[in-house]
């Protein structure tokens, strides 16, 4: 009986880990896209953590719709990449150029160009959610 309860913890343990690594692993399988996680702190706003990562895009890579449980603060360190926001007009950023995408809005990325392309993506986010969710 007390073997039934540590294998169930430790199953329930597991998850919770995969749970909590998996937006990072994400990342990681898109080929083309390499993800550097830089910081992570919690904030004065209850609730709120920051996350800042850097995220390199090869030549003419694309990063799918997705969204995240919180505001995202991007700086093109550079090249070009291009964001897509909901169902706004493309917009099209080179390096030193800034972007706020709102709390929940489904976005993506591309390089289109030849060269590498790389940003600076500041998170405000949710304690505890996953940093990412893939949309379809």
């Amino acid at each position: 009986m007390k073997t039934d309860k540590i294998f169930s913890l430790q199953g329930i343990a597991i998850l919770i880990f995969i749970a909590l690594v998996m937006p990072i692993t994400v990342t990681a399988q898109i080929k083309g896209i390499k993800r550097t996680d830089l910081q992570k702190h919690d904030i004065s706003v209850a609730g709120k953590e920051t996350v800042q990562a850097r995220i390199d895009f090869e030549p003419h890579v694309a990063f799918g719709k997705h969204s995240h449980p919180g505001e995202e603060i991007i700086y093109v360190l550079e090249g070009t990449l291009e964001y897509q926001i909901e169902d706004q007009k493309p917009i099209v950023l080179t390096a030193g150029e800034v972007l706020f995408i709102p709390a929940g809005q489904i976005h993506s990325a591309q390089n289109h160009s030849n060269t590498k392309a790389s940003e600076l993506a500041t998170y405000i986010v949710e304690k505890g959610k996953p940093i990412l969710v893939m949309k379809q």
